[in-house]
């Protein structure tokens, strides 16, 4: 009797098979400047489905690791990646998936907009990356950093064309040295220390707990300034050289040679993302110069960078959901149970189109945000600043915990070879778990919305976009447009008070959930906007969403019947 084999048919192409990010595209960028992406687009598409996808499973099968010492015993920390890694490295460059919001022809052609291109791209080129798609965000952070006018316009000068270069032989990438063991995300317990030199540069000590990308050229590093005092405003951001050829005190030391200072103490046993390099690294005196005057507190600095990454790991949560997705559907279109394609499940079909649902909201929320980024770096927008203030933690805390969600009900649906390490399907639930802890977990990222609504009313703009969402749905549905009013009153009726008594334990103990009702509720008027605009799936969605996350009623009848539209 002949062995049954399960035939696992590859997703289609994710750009051309993807309906919403085509019309979302379309409509940010106009018709003009949708087709002068496409190609752009169409060639990493092509590349992902190709050469990466090899690449990543590469990676997957070879994490990094980490040789101490030479033959001789010389200390030398060098971080060894595979070949499917430096593929990963390679393709960033080549596709400007860093570089493209930087570069003035991209910026003449789309302005803002080339943001909106950039989130494409990673669209793309994350969901089997390996994780490079993290050393680009940091990478991508570091150079929104280093453009900022307070800078020195030597260090800019010497570091940023490197960090948004498009060649592969010349592009880095960056890591960033921020948590403490005995801190984490409470950086006010920081302790390493920055002491300046005679040359304006100056030399940092201290223990870096958690440092993802250690093979990167170069890290930005929070230290407290000698003398400046305790908390975490006067922080401030360095770029430290991770290696001897960018490090004035190597003194001879070969060009691969951790820079002096700089010591590899262990790679980390992760659940997840483990062709990624994430060490913990300690620092004895490391050569570092400062990203702007370490005499003025820092940390608001630095949250250029943390911006940036935190919208870049929405655009990961994303990514991977719709992936997973296509994953999904396309096994459950060959996949035979109780006589039929399991495609052809009613209760198959449900969840698949309750994920789609998912999926598309998280695409719209990411969306938006590097939207609102390229307005506030282009025009210097003082309405999108205010928005994205609070959009950014929003973006990436509802995102990330919908990816998880999502990500296990992919592995579930293999069945048993979901769960088995060699399909590669696992993967999908370990990578996704680090979405929400990344950058902020959801608690801390909600009492940052909570600072954000009480201090600087960032609420306003949110209320607006709903209330104007109002008046776009009516015409597409009552229900959602009265589902959408309802909403916003009761947001409005709970910013207020959380305002008038912003300390209070009933406040902070339910930020979490204020900050989830308004991440979904920015959603629903996201999609809603799209809707309006002409795009079918988008008006499908709005109203699913607004039923599931906003009402909390069952869709799973919609979503069988409208599979096909969803995704």
């Amino acid at each position: 009797m002949n062995r049954f084999v399960q035939p696992v048919p590859q997703p289609a192409d994710p750009y051309a098979d993807d309906a919403l990010l085509r019309s979302w595209l379309e409509r940010h960028l106009g018709p003009a400047g949708h087709a002068a992406a496409k190609g752009r687009l169409a060639d990493l598409a092509a590349d992902v489905t190709g050469p990466l996808r090899a690449a990543h499973a590469d990676a997957e099968a070879h994490p990094p690791t980490l040789v101490r010492y030479d033959p001789w015993g010389a200390r030398i920390d060098r971080i060894e990646t595979s070949a499917g890694w430096q593929a990963q490295r390679a393709a960033a460059a080549r596709h400007a998936v860093v570089a493209l919001p930087y570069l003035p022809d991209a910026r003449g052609t789309w302005g803002a907009a080339a943001r909106v291109v950039q989130h494409a791209l990673l669209h793309l080129y994350g969901p089997e990356s390996a994780t490079f798609s993290c050393p680009v965000a940091m990478a991508d952070g570091a150079a929104a950093l280093l453009s900022l006018p307070d800078v020195d316009a030597s260090v800019r000068d010497a570091w940023l064309p490197r960090l948004i270069s498009t060649d592969p032989a010349t592009a880095i990438t960056s890591g960033q040295w921020m948590t403490e063991s005995q801190g984490g995300s409470d950086l006010g317990r920081s302790s390493t220390i920055g002491r300046p030199a005679a040359d304006g540069s100056w030399r940092l000590t201290g223990q870096k707990w958690f440092c993802s990308a250690a093979d990167a050229a170069m890290a930005v590093a929070l230290a407290r300034p000698e003398g400046a005092g305790r908390g975490s405003r006067v922080l401030a951001p360095f770029l430290v050289p991770r290696y001897a050829a960018d490090s004035p005190l190597a003194d001879g030391a070969a060009a691969d040679a951790p820079a002096p200072g700089v010591t590899v103490h262990r790679l980390k046993d992760k659940l997840g993302t483990r062709a990624l390099p994430t060490a913990e690294i300690g620092l004895h005196d490391a050569y570092a110069v400062p990203l702007g005057d370490p005499g003025v507190p820092g940390l608001v600095r630095a949250m250029t960078l943390v911006v940036v990454t935190r919208v870049h790991n929405a655009a990961a949560a994303a990514g991977g959901m719709r992936r997973g997705l296509a994953y999904a559907r396309a096994y459950a279109d060959v996949r035979h149970v109780a006589g039929g394609p399991l495609a052809s499940s009613p209760l198959h079909r449900a969840t698949l189109g309750t994920l789609a649902v998912d999926a598309a909201g998280a695409f719209a929320l990411a969306g938006h945000a590097f939207a609102l980024l390229g307005r506030v770096e282009v025009g210097a927008d003082p309405e999108a600043a205010a928005e994205l203030r609070i959009v950014a933690p929003l973006a990436k805390l509802a995102t990330g915990r919908l990816a998880v969600s999502s990500a296990s009900e992919y592995v579930e649906s293999f069945g048993g070879a979901g769960y088995v390490e060699d399909t590669g399907v696992p993967r999908l639930l370990r990578d996704a778990q680090v979405l929400p802890i990344w950058e902020g977990t959801t608690n801390v990222l909600a009492l940052d919305v909570l600072r954000a609504l009480t201090r600087e009313d960032a609420g306003a703009p949110l209320l607006s976009r709903l209330a104007a969402a109002v008046d776009l749905a009516r015409p597409l549905s009552p229900a959602l447009a009265d589902t959408l009013a309802t909403t916003a009153a009761q947001l409005g009726d709970t910013i207020t008070a959380v305002t008038g008594d912003p300390t209070a334990d009933a406040v902070t103990a339910g930020a979490r959930g204020l900050a989830l009702r308004l991440a979904y509720a920015l959603t629903a008027a996201l999609l809603v906007e799209h809707a309006a605009w002409g795009d079918e799936q988008a008006e499908l969605a709005a109203r699913l969403w607004a039923r599931r996350w906003l009402r909390h009623e069952e869709i799973a009848e919609d979503a069988h019947h409208h599979l096909d539209l969803l995704c």
